[in-house]
């Protein structure tokens, strides 16, 4: 081996026998800490999410050698789902008009909240999934899962939201066309409870584009193409993500890098503090 390397023997073992420099073992104990961080969020943070949870544990490091150590260990974010142009055309409701008009951004809790559904495969069928999501903080205050897709299904998620938010005014629900968002039934529900009805024009999808995003965030995070046994195991993983990580930890870049939960928490502190 000395001779291929061309140096001296005394030299080459001198240099197995240093000691590993402070930075070395720094790292790996950083390692330990990126992994853990890494595999509580479900393998999708980057970096960025990362050092924030890091520094967060009371770590100094920077985000340029948390980046460079995932690198070297192979740790990366899960890859979401090819993404698709958006449509700028279609046709307006006649039950409702777009007042939404992807206009996402809400400066208060409350005002607008946006639904939608999606359909997750199992070896016993389809179990459909709702959500009614607050614009404000991005987080989900209602959802519902069935076995079918009728109007009970997203009716029964706008009824949790109700119940849990409990709002004082009017606020505006946003759907896209779906025949569940246009049935007597939807509508009677919205009259009775102070909801003013918004939607999507029919076949584009980026009118209601937060909605779509938090089921490309399930469907990357969680669901990742499998097919659960039973519903019962896609309801328990689902119900999961959605409670006890998506709303209370998972970081969200339009909340200034912190959970829904985190980032209302902060709003009403600074109104009780004004």
């Amino acid at each position: 081996m000395c001779r291929v390397l061309e140096v001296e023997r005394s030299g080459f073992y001198a240099w197995l026998r240093q000691p590993e420099s402070n930075r070395s073992i720094e790292d790996k104990r950083l390692l330990g800490q990126i992994k853990q961080f890494w595999l509580e969020s479900g393998f999708a943070y980057g970096y960025r999410n990362i050092t924030k949870d890091m520094k967060d544990d009371g770590e100094t490091c920077g985000k340029n050698r948390v980046h460079r150590i995932m690198k070297a260990a192979g740790i990366r974010s899960q890859r979401g789902y090819k993404r698709h142009p958006g449509f700028k055309v279609g046709l307006v409701s006649h039950v409702a008009p777009n007042t939404l008009d992807r206009q996402f951004e809400v400066d208060k809790p409350n005002k607008v909240w946006v639904t939608d559904f999606t359909y997750v495969r199992t070896h016993e069928g389809w179990l459909y999934l709702t959500i009614v999501l607050d614009l404000f903080s991005r987080q989900i205050v209602g959802w519902s899962m069935k076995n079918n897709p009728r109007s009970d299904l997203v009716i029964d998620a706008l009824l949790m939201a109700i119940w849990r938010r409990k709002p004082e005014g009017r606020v505006l629900i946003h759907s896209d066309q779906g025949v569940q968002y246009t049935s007597s039934d939807w509508k009677k529900f919205a009259k009775d409870n102070n909801l003013d009805l918004s939607m999507s024009r029919r076949g584009n999808c980026h009118d209601n584009a937060v909605a779509e995003s938090f089921f490309s965030l399930l469907k990357t995070e969680r669901i990742k193409r499998k097919i659960y046994k039973t519903r019962n195991e896609a309801r328990s993983e689902i119900f999961n993500y959605i409670e006890f990580n998506y709303n209370p930890r998972r970081r969200h870049g339009n909340n200034d890098g912190v959970s829904p939960v985190v980032f209302e928490k902060q709003y009403y502190e600074k109104l009780s503090a004004v």
